[in-house]
């Protein structure tokens, strides 16, 4: 197992952030191993067709040899995030990493297993070729993943949402005891049920918590002690990232307030934000905009902030209609 040592400090530094360097590096696990992500099979088809055309493969070709399967990843690779960052941000964080970290890092994943011969070229010479390994992130990124990028980032948004309404409703021990099955939160650390066998002290750094949708089975921590703090752990309701949702055939309600109102207040037994209900819907932002307004306007749905996000989801009134709609 793992811990994670806090004071105080830590405890009002944790903070939540979408990662777009952590899905587009871990996004090359799903294509090495289908059948563990079957969830993706939809994106892992068009990955791979996208790593077939040789020009890609080929500038690609650091960034899976430093992801294969059952290996660590060096920190380096994985920054901690702030709240709103962009991908290119993070591109050039990782591009200013110190030679000595570069290597302090790489050294830090070999128990699992030797370095690939990219790894080991990086190792003896960073500073030549630490520039090929963000050029095959930026290509992987703007190849793979920026076309569905939206839709992952509704997914993560909604996650960061509803975490943050639990650590503001319940502190930090609500949310670490159900922020994953694997962790446990024992007073002044987490205790996480892992094979790294990593003991931090945060030291009054706080802890970056990203919430990803190529981490599967567990959260994954920083490696070494000098790293800035930061976890990556399995998003909520990531079997639903790549479905369209329509209200059910035949559908009564649908008949009484239309179809697409109908496949609103379906989604809304849990808070969602617009892009998500578009995203799962198929509709437009426009259209589940104009819908929601529609529906806030005659007491079915509420809303309410959360952060930077505006969170709806079902008032009473509409529970009772879409209960009896489902024959409830």
């Amino acid at each position: 197992m793992s811990e994670l040592r806090f004071s105080l400090a830590d405890v009002a530094g944790v903070r939540f952030a979408v990662s777009p360097a952590n899905e587009t590096v871990m996004s090359m696990w799903a294509l090495a191993d289908p059948v563990r992500y079957a969830v993706h099979l939809p994106w892992i088809d068009r990955a791979r067709a996208t790593l077939g055309r040789p020009e890609v493969a080929d500038r690609v070709r650091p960034l899976r040899e430093l992801t294969r399967p059952h290996r660590w990843l060096p920190d380096f690779l994985t920054p901690a995030a702030r709240p709103g960052a962009e991908i290119t941000e993070q591109l050039d964080q990782i591009a200013v990493t110190p030679p000595d970290v570069v290597v302090q890092d790489l050294l830090a994943t070999t128990p699992r297993g030797p370095l690939s011969p990219f790894g080991q070229a990086l190792l003896a010479d960073p500073r030549a070729l630490l520039p090929q390994l963000v050029d095959a992130v930026r290509i992987w990124y703007d190849e793979a993943i920026a076309p569905d990028w939206t839709r992952m980032r509704a997914l993560l948004d909604a996650d960061v949402a509803y975490r943050a309404a639990q650590l503001a409703e319940g502190g930090a021990g609500r949310l670490f005891a159900q922020l994953h099955p694997s962790l446990r939160w024992l007073g002044d650390r987490v205790v996480s049920d892992d094979p790294f066998e990593r003991d931090f002290d945060l030291r009054g750094r706080g802890l970056a918590l990203n919430p990803s949708v190529f981490t599967d089975r567990r959260v994954l921590w920083n490696l070494l002690e000098d790293s800035l703090p930061a976890g990556a752990y399995p998003v909520r309701a990531v079997g639903t990232l790549w479905e369209t949702v329509e209200a059910p055939p035949g559908d009564a309600l649908a008949r009484v307030v239309g179809a697409g109102r109908a496949a609103l207040l379906h989604l809304l037994d849990t808070a969602a934000t617009t892009t998500d209900l578009a995203r799962r819907t198929g509709m437009s932002g426009g259209n589940v905009s104009q819908h929601l307004a529609a529906l806030h306007a005659a007491g079915l749905v509420s809303r309410s902030r959360q952060g930077r996000h505006v969170l709806y989801r079902n008032t009473d009134a509409a529970t009772v209609l879409v209960r009896a709609s489902r024959g409830g």
